[in-house]
């Protein structure tokens, strides 16, 4: 029975998951509003007759989360409250079949590639001309970039293959079009994603071009800040930092995941590197970018992870200081290589070694920190929440990493403006200043 009148032509898109998951939503939402449909872009349940969920499905707890919220918005339908639940993305993408014949009050399932389909679902045309324009769901200073799709990556705990294909590299023009165009709405910040930087352009230029690419978007007049996510270890080629460290506006900063450094671990991840080459790439990015801040991801409880190996980790992470550190306990995910190993390690033991790095690393991160009272540094402002403007240097990317905290009350900045602050206090991982007028 319904409780409230509904929208008709109104769309909530509910995105799971990561950045790659916002872009395609963002694209979503851009061709709706072309076609004349109103959109939210909001966790809840609003007035809009029809629900979009753009799921996830990396992780175990990633898909539990996408399962949820499908549930959540199926009862809501069940009471009226929507008419319309369609799902798409990587759960959708991998476990469509069993999904559909679980879940039947969904109207349909869509997969990673399906937009046209999904589109023509909803009764709207794919407007070919609006390919790379999108509605804009970040602030509107910065915002996310995809120059690629997909992984050629055969890392074996990973099923991102299965769910997004092979890479497939967006070309130099399109993407530099896309950058201007972005700029030109009032975007500061492009953060560049893909689940393999380092590898843009092999496919269709037959060689590592992302250094080539960086070049050409730190030429755009207006782009503040140019971010660079998820570059492989494996096959790094160099002449990227030798471009970050030349141009102003690429910030020192390189999220990279290792995922481990025990030689063992590293060969039954299938990441194409060892220990030693490991270390060397590290020290060759912190030697040719002083300053840099290096953000890393690593896995615990990784099939056959042993204590030893366990200590490695530990002692490594002592000896890197990475500036910036997430860690994962590892999923057993099917149809990965690592699927057919026994998942030996214990689900309590893999949360309390996650936690024995944090530990260590919000040591580190506190020293680091505390290192940064009394200098000056330059902050882009995101938003301000009950009294502090909050704001990230260049060494910091939104939602991921640590803040920069201004009082409001002794203080004014405009979100989406640079200023200059001075650090007064630290804690693990934010930063308190006052503004330098």
């Amino acid at each position: 029975m319904k409780t409230k009148t509904l929208k008709k032509n109104k769309v909530n898109v509910i995105t799971l998951g990561c950045s790659k998951n916002l872009v395609d939503s963002e694209v979503l939402m851009g061709q709706l509003k072309a076609n004349n449909f109103e959109v939210d872009h909001k966790d809840e349940i609003t007035d809009a007759n029809i629900l979009v969920i753009n799921t996830c499905g990396f992780i175990e707890n990633a898909k539990q989360q996408s399962i949820d919220t499908i549930l959540k918005c199926v009862e809501a339908k069940g009471k009226g409250l929507v008419e319309k639940v369609y799902v798409t993305g990587c759960l959708s993408e991998r476990y469509k079949d069993e999904l559909q014949k679980d879940i039947t009050e969904v109207d349909a399932w869509f997969g990673t590639k399906d937009l046209p389909r999904l589109l023509k679902t909803l009764k709207a045309d794919y407007k070919h001309e609006l390919i790379g324009e999108r509605l804009l769901t970040t602030p509107s200073h910065y915002a996310y970039l995809k120059i690629a799709e997909g992984c050629d990556r055969p890392c074996s705990f990973c099923a991102i293959p299965i769910m997004r294909g092979k890479h497939v590299s967006v070309p130099m023009e399109e993407l530099i079009g896309q950058a201007k165009q972005l700029v030109k709405n009032g975007v500061k910040e492009i953060i560049l994603i893909a689940q393999d930087l380092t590898y843009y352009g092999l496919d269709i230029y037959k060689k590592r071009n992302l250094a080539e690419l960086l070049e050409k978007f730190s030429d755009i007049n207006g782009l503040e800040w140019i971010r660079l996510h998820y570059a492989y270890p494996s096959g790094f080629p160099l002449e990227v930092l030798d471009v970050m460290r030349e141009r102003k506006n690429i910030c020192k900063y390189l999220d990279i995941p290792l995922q481990h450094i025990s030689d063992t671990m590293l060969k039954s991840m299938r990441r194409g590197t060892t220990k030693e080459k490991t270390i060397e790439l590290v020290n060759a990015i912190r030697s040719r970018i002083p300053g840099i801040a290096i953000r890393t991801t690593l896995i615990c409880g990784y099939p056959g992870e042993t204590e030893k190996d366990h200590q490695e980790m530990i002692k490594w992470v002592k000896e890197s200081k990475f500036e910036r550190l997430g860690v994962f306990t590892y999923s057993h995910e099917e149809n990965t290589t690592a699927f057919s190993l026994k998942d030996d390690v214990p689900p309590h033991i893999k949360q309390e070694r996650a936690n024995a790095v944090m530990k260590v690393q919000r040591k580190i991160s506190s020293a680091l920190n505390r290192k940064m009272i009394g200098k000056t540094v330059r902050v882009l402002f995101d938003k301000k929440e009950g009294n502090y403007f909050i704001g990230r240097t260049e060494f910091d990317s939104p939602d991921v990493d640590n803040s920069i905290l201004v009082d409001a009350k002794k203080n004014y900045v405009r979100i989406g403006d640079f200023a200059d602050v001075k650090i007064l206090s630290a804690k693990e991982y934010d930063l308190i200043g006052t503004v330098i007028k």
